[in-house]
Order: structure tokens, then sequence, then C-alpha cells
């Protein structure tokens, strides 16, 4: 599974911002490590490592359309751009981007998860937000109780800030 393309298209994406293709290549990592060890079929595994590749691309659109970009503008507005950017691409079928596309749509999204992709993507998102936003060891806490299920990002939010609970 090679991303090299939509990678080098969402740096173009966000050319300038070096935090936001910083932030989307972290959570792509955390994203590609989590799936493997939970064990995602390989369609799978692809779908959510596009998925978090392409998840933040409706900032950029909210922020030009409505000068704020918060997470409902960002589902809102980024489904478009990726459903055009993997187009251009090719090389992906309509229920894969389909997928992809309703992940971007519901990454700020914590209810009625439909599946796995959608789990990882949430919280490979949020081991890295947590970090970038320097939020409290009690807000990191509360979300791992309220949103985190995977045995594996679990594992890793509490080693990357060595909590033993």
């Amino acid at each position: 599974m090679e991303h090299t393309n939509v990678i080098h298209e969402m740096i173009l994406f966000d050319r300038g911002d070096a935090r936001r293709i910083q932030h989307f290549l972290k959570v792509y990592q955390f994203a590609a490590l989590i799936g493997k060890l939970e064990g995602l079929s390989p369609e799978q595994q692809e779908i959510l490592e596009i998925a978090a590749i392409l998840h933040d691309i409706g900032i950029i659109p909210s922020e030009k359309k409505y000068g704020i970009s918060n997470g409902k503008l960002q589902e809102q507005e980024g489904p478009a751009y990726a459903r055009e950017l993997l187009n251009r691409i090719g090389g992906y079928g309509q229920e894969f981007i389909d997928r992809v596309c309703f992940l971007i749509a519901h990454h700020h999204t914590y209810e009625g998860i439909d599946g796995l992709d959608w789990q990882i993507l949430l919280e490979a998102d949020f081991l890295v937000n947590s970090f970038e936003k320097n939020m409290t060891e009690e807000a990191i806490k509360k979300f791992r109780a309220n949103v985190f299920r995977t045995k594996s990002g679990i594992a890793l939010l509490n080693n990357q800030y060595g909590y033993g609970d």
C-alpha cells in the first residue's frame, strides 16, 4: 500500500502550512500503526490510511469560505476536496472513495461509530491533537475513557504519556 501520490498531493494542498502537514503525517503514521496492530483487512487498512492523510483537507476551504475551520465545518467541506483529489490521482474505486469521504465527514463525530477504520481515525487524530494542544492529563484520560476502544490505541496513549492505568 503505497500512498506517495496522495501524501504528495496533500502536501501541495497544504503548501506553506508546515504545522498542518506535520499534523496529517503524524495522524497517518499512528493510524497505520493502530490499524496493523488491530489486524485490519488490507482494504480497510488502505481506506484508513488514505482517510488519515486527507482527514483535515476541509480546513483551508472552511477558512476561505467562512473565515473559521471548526470540526463541523471541516467535516462539511472536506469530502468534496478529497473526492476530487482521489479521482484526479486515479486508481481508486467509488466505494473506496465513498468510505474515505465518509470518514473525513465524521472525523470529529464520536457517536454512531460503524467500523474500526472510523474508530482508529478518531484515536490517531487524538493521539496527535492531545500532544499538539498540550492537553491536561484530566482531559486526556476523560477522552480515553469516553472515546478510545482499541487495545492498541489505548496502549499507545498510555505509553505516550506514561500512564499506568
